[in-house]
């Protein structure tokens, strides 16, 4: 707990002083509104210690962690179903990834539930009872939330060291250089609740080390970060969606291809990958790549790079296809499937 700006308590009671205090003490399970039976409801965290495997589990929440822990449940052979209050699953990812997503999931048997959330949770002797915002009831198993993370700041002693919270998002409030309101105090990681990914809090903490102890200063550049969802189908995506895209650029080109990969077909599978390249026709710059389907991260991994060094589409057109791979649709798309025109301001 933080005593002053340069004096932390541990829980062993010493107190150390510091010339600079880092705090990475990331974010938590958030339940969102509490409900009458929200205690009976589990997270993540409670997700890796169950005794048994729950024949059947409702999962609200449409994100990263609810879809991902959706389709372990299922790939394990449990009854699953996705409750989630907005229209579609995965907000703020490409709207053909949303539809792609659902689709594939349904079809691998998972009940997805939307426009509608838990409003009371029932326990009964071995199972529960969720109430829903439509009127109907789901009997399950287990019950988990998967809503939210917030950032892990309760208890810290932040006001007595003068560090400001972010009234926005609840996360401490930083510079571009993670530097928060006190010139001594940093903070990196889901705390700070900007980006909230792994690999970005350790390029974050990277850069703290560089800046105050490497004697350069490096400024975390948080545009065109790749990120992938680890459900089944795989998402993989980085850069701008086809409507982030349309907001920014007067013209805009999407190519865009769904096709039954080849062992898919080999095996008899029925599920299908999505391919997605956003492209600012003025430039002819790729400034979005989204793809559904297995090694869907393995792939935006290395686009990530084509993407951050502003490859054009031309780039990727007179990139030689590898074959027989999937990822070959990525530079043999020669027909944008729409171009989206904006109107001139008059």
């Amino acid at each position: 707990v933080l005593e002053d700006a340069h004096t932390v308590r541990l829980a062993t009671g010493e107190a150390v002083r510091a010339k600079y205090v880092l705090i990475a003490t990331g974010g938590a399970p958030n339940h969102g509104a509490v409900i009458p039976g929200i205690e009976h409801v589990i997270s993540s965290n409670e997700a890796f210690h169950l005794p048994k495997l729950p024949r059947r589990i409702l999962i609200q929440g449409g994100g990263y962690i609810a879809l991902e822990f959706a389709c372990i449940f299922a790939g394990f052979g449990s009854d699953v179903t996705v409750i989630y209050r907005g229209e579609n699953v995965l907000r703020g990812f490409d709207e053909d990834v949303r539809t792609h997503v659902r689709s594939e999931m349904e079809k691998a048997g998972i009940t997805v539930l939307t426009g509608c959330t838990v409003k009371q949770v029932d326990k009964h002797a071995h199972d529960f009872t969720s109430h829903l915002s439509n009127g109907s009831s789901i009997a399950s198993d287990q019950v988990m939330f998967a809503v939210g993370r917030h950032p892990n700041i309760k208890g810290l002693g932040l006001d007595k060291a003068g560090v400001a919270i972010n009234p926005e998002n609840g996360g401490i409030a930083v510079d571009g250089f993670s530097k928060t309101s006190v010139d001594n105090i940093y903070a990196i990681g889901d705390v700070t609740h900007r980006i909230n990914l792994t690999p970005v809090a350790i390029r974050e903490g990277h850069a703290f080390a560089d800046t105050v102890f490497g004697k350069r200063e490096v400024r975390v550049d948080h545009t065109d970060i790749p990120t992938a969802v680890f459900c089944q189908p795989e998402v993989g995506t980085v850069g701008l969606t086809e409507d982030q895209a349309c907001e920014r650029f007067s013209k805009v080109d999407i190519f865009k291809a769904t096709f039954r990969p080849m062992k898919a077909t080999m095996s008899g599978r029925d599920t299908r990958m999505l391919m997605k390249l956003v492209v600012d026709a003025t430039t002819d710059r790729v400034v979005g790549c989204h793809i559904v389907g297995d090694g869907a991260a393995e792939m935006v991994q290395v686009l990530g790079i084509a993407v951050k060094m502003k490859a054009t589409k031309a780039d990727f057109d007179a990139t030689m296809a590898l074959h027989p791979t999937a990822a070959e649709e990525l530079v043999t798309m020669r027909t944008p499937s729409a171009r989206h025109v904006r109107a001139a301001a008059e």
